[in-house]
């Protein structure tokens, strides 16, 4: 099975955010979709792994920020790469506003938000779905979305030049889009990259 097909399917990428206990968080998702127009839902996906999905279990509440194609990898970076259980994303943070959840949405690098409140969860396993209502939703711009394959394109930096396999003989893969090693006797077939979250096809071996 080739998993790279899964590619092909039109993601956006977009910034979750959500608040609970006056903690601010947010992480970057591919799978939004609208499931009904009245009354007006959507639904999100979430890794559980990530503090954000913690945190909507717990306030029921989330805003979905739509990024542009002037998005920059520093944005993806920010949001994907780190978590916010060690450090607080929004300490720094350029830009941001409230929206009637009490929620923060990041008006820079986005040409729409979504302001929501969780009515049902379904458990997948590693996955939770959300399903919301859609209680504001505002228009901020009119440039481009940015779509999976446009950031693979044009945002994600491309691989660099393979390392030099250490001389102590050990068995060590890097990941080509943040940089992490990986040591041990093999890459386990569902490893994930503890910064990135990306899966072992963005692996390589030192060689």
């Amino acid at each position: 099975m080739d998993t790279k097909a899964l590619f092909n399917i039109g993601y956006g990428l977009y910034v979750l955010t959500t608040n609970y206990d006056n903690i601010d968080n947010g992480c970057i998702v591919n799978t939004v979709i609208q499931v009904t127009s009245n009354p007006l839902q959507i639904a999100v996906t979430v890794n559980k792994g990530n503090y954000t999905h913690d945190l909507i279990k717990d306030s029921c509440v989330f805003n979905v920020s739509m990024l542009t194609t002037e998005t920059p990898m520093k944005v993806f970076e920010h949001f994907g790469f780190q978590s916010g259980r060690k450090v607080n994303k929004f300490a720094d943070c350029e830009s941001e506003h409230r929206a009637v959840n009490h929620v923060l949405y990041i008006p820079k690098y986005t040409n729409a938000f979504l302001a929501c409140r969780v009515t049902k969860s379904i458990d997948f396993g590693t996955h939770t779905m959300f399903i919301a209502d859609v209680l504001d939703a505002q228009v901020l711009s009119d440039k481009p979305s940015v779509t999976y394959d446009y950031y693979q394109k044009n945002i994600k930096p491309k691989p660099q030049p393979q390392a030099e396999k250490p001389k102590d003989g050990k068995r060590r893969w890097v990941c080509k889009v943040c940089g992490y090693v990986y040591e041990g006797d093999s890459l386990p077939p569902d490893f994930e990259c503890p910064l990135c979250k990306h899966g072992v096809e963005d692996f390589e071996e030192l060689m």
